[in-house]
């Protein structure tokens, strides 16, 4: 917050631009994210988060949510997708159960001791 105020001393024409200056940087972090959000390269689920940050709002829970077309329409993603993606936060996979994950380890560590024989 004290970035908008000018510091003790400092000279206005040096106030001025160092406000320039933020000002581009946040236009120029804009512009990428922008780009970011459309990229093919990026996976469906970071393209909506981008666009969420972007917008400082979250995905609608509603399938038939209007807002589900604009996200779709800013991302270059379809709205199935951006349904998909709804779905899939919805709908977390499981976690394995304590007892599996820890069986899996026991069963590494005896593979690898046997191998050290």
């Amino acid at each position: 917050m004290l970035e908008h105020l000018p510091f003790a001393g400092e000279p206005n024409a040096d106030f001025r631009a160092r406000i320039a200056r933020r000002q581009a940087e946040a236009a120029e972090v804009r512009q990428r994210d922008l780009l970011e959000q459309t990229s093919i390269i990026n996976s469906p689920d970071l393209r909506i988060r981008i666009w969420e940050r972007l917008h400082e709002i979250t995905m609608p829970l509603d399938a038939t949510h209007r807002l589900i077309g604009v996200i779709a329409a800013q991302t270059g993603l379809t709205v199935a997708q951006v349904q998909t993606e709804q779905y899939n936060r919805a709908n977390p996979p499981a976690a394995p159960p304590a007892d599996a994950a820890a069986g899996a380890a026991d069963t590494a560590a005896a593979g690898a001791a046997r191998t050290a024989l």
